[in-house]
């Protein structure tokens, strides 16, 4: 039987402030929490702690989309493992199948490792902007990028919701896809390119929906949460 799709909530406000103060409105959810560059550059390892000092069982996803030669990667992602705080993580698949088979190597003895996940193309670009930097159609190399990340042992991948059954066609039901630019109830595309609803996620076997702008901006946050949990 299908799982349920999980919320993850994108933290990316302002400052710490701001951040927290919206994770207090919503700490009674069942929802994982993203934290990415700005946020993680600005209010480091601190941050993270503080988020579970709010709610112990809040989940996070430290979204730094690691690219780099294989051992820096592989480094980056033992340290992250062994912080106790990361419950997911992600790194670029076009960093090759070596660069994650190496990250999964590295960490494959820690204790209740986090969840490793491989982005295959931002949802920010279109078919266009796309192919003029990896030379195929976004559904192509998207799919190639799974199945390398499949291949390497990783959990799953970083995806449009467009994508998302073909790469679980291509790998296995149980490959998890995340998929950011959702706007749940067709809120305005902001700089995504590709977003869809909670519906079409749920048609396409999306296995967590990340959503940022259509929560926290807002005036009632935790009636957004809510509402998005009951359609899910």
């Amino acid at each position: 039987m299908k799982k349920d799709m999980k919320l993850c909530v994108s933290l990316d406000l302002e400052n710490s402030s701001e951040n927290l103060a919206l994770v207090e409105k919503i700490k009674d959810f069942d929802v994982w929490l993203k934290v990415g560059f700005r946020t993680y550059l600005r209010d480091g390892k601190k941050f993270l702690e503080d988020l579970k000092a709010i709610n112990p069982n809040f989940k996070i996803f430290l979204d730094l989309k690691l690219y780099d030669i294989p051992n820096t990667m592989a480094d980056a992602a033992f340290d992250i493992s062994n912080f106790g705080l990361v419950d997911m993580f992600n790194v670029h698949a076009s960093a090759g199948k070596e660069a994650m088979k190496t990250v999964m190597q590295r960490i494959k003895d820690i204790p209740n490792r986090p969840l490793v996940l491989a982005v295959t193309a931002l949802t920010s670009f279109d078919n266009d902007s796309f192919k003029k930097i990896y030379g195929e159609d976004i559904e192509v190399k998207a799919r190639e990028f799974a199945k390398e990340t499949f291949e390497a042992g990783l959990d799953g991948v970083v995806c449009s919701a467009y994508e998302s059954l073909d790469i679980k066609n291509s790998t296995n039901k149980d490959f998890i896809t995340l998929c950011p630019g959702i706007r749940p109830f067709g809120e305005d595309n902001g700089d995504q390119k590709r977003v869809a609803d909670i519906k079409f996620s749920k048609e396409n076997l999306v296995d967590f929906i990340v959503v940022g702008r259509p929560i926290y901006k807002d005036e009632n946050p935790r009636d957004i949460v809510k509402k998005i949990i009951d359609n899910i």
